[in-house]
């Protein structure tokens, strides 16, 4: 059987997210339910893959010393819950900078593809944000919408959208292990 792969944007869909970026471990706080939901995902022989746009990186407000520890704290409470993060990818590039990596480019999508051999045809692919959706749609993934984090103001913004809406990253993992 062909691995099955769960794509999932980290601030504002997996944890709380902050206007003023997540810069310490301390600062990653889980959103209700958001782990639960990786370990559904996993019991349903999902992988679950984070792919996050991290530019307090280039704005100078971490490091990468510290955004390992940041997703070692978050690999560790979502196995303390009884799930598993398969690999984490993310565009450390500002707004400004020339990169294929930054959501809502697709390129971070195409190297987890390539190293994975996974088909994005076949991979959900949940976000806030509506740059999470141009990404999911520019590498031809299954989006779905979180009204966690900037979920809301995506709506708000773009009323028109039609995929699925969920109110948080537990429901939409209801939804895909419902689907297979």
């Amino acid at each position: 059987m062909t691995q099955r792969y769960v794509i999932l944007d980290r601030d504002g869909t997996i944890n709380i997210d902050s206007d003023a970026f997540i810069k310490s471990p301390q600062e990653w706080l889980p959103i209700p339910g958001s782990l639960e939901a990786i370990a559904l995902l996993n019991q349903h022989d999902y992988q679950v893959v984070v792919i996050s746009n991290q530019s307090g990186i280039a704005r100078g407000l971490f490091d990468l010393a510290t955004l390992a520890a940041i997703h070692a704290k978050m690999r560790q409470m979502v196995s303390e819950a009884g799930g598993n993060i398969a690999a984490i990818y993310f565009c450390p590039h500002g707004p400004s900078d020339v990169c294929d990596c930054r959501k809502p480019k697709h390129g971070l999508f195409q190297r987890f593809a390539a190293e994975t051999q996974a088909n994005l045809s076949l991979t959900y692919s949940v976000g806030d944000s509506f740059r999470d959706i141009q990404a999911t749609e520019a590498a031809g993934a299954i989006p779905l919408l979180v009204k966690t984090g900037k979920g809301q103001k995506t709506l708000s913004d773009h009323p028109h959208l039609n995929i699925p809406i969920f109110d948080n990253l537990y429901d939409a993992a209801t939804y895909i292990v419902s689907k297979s």
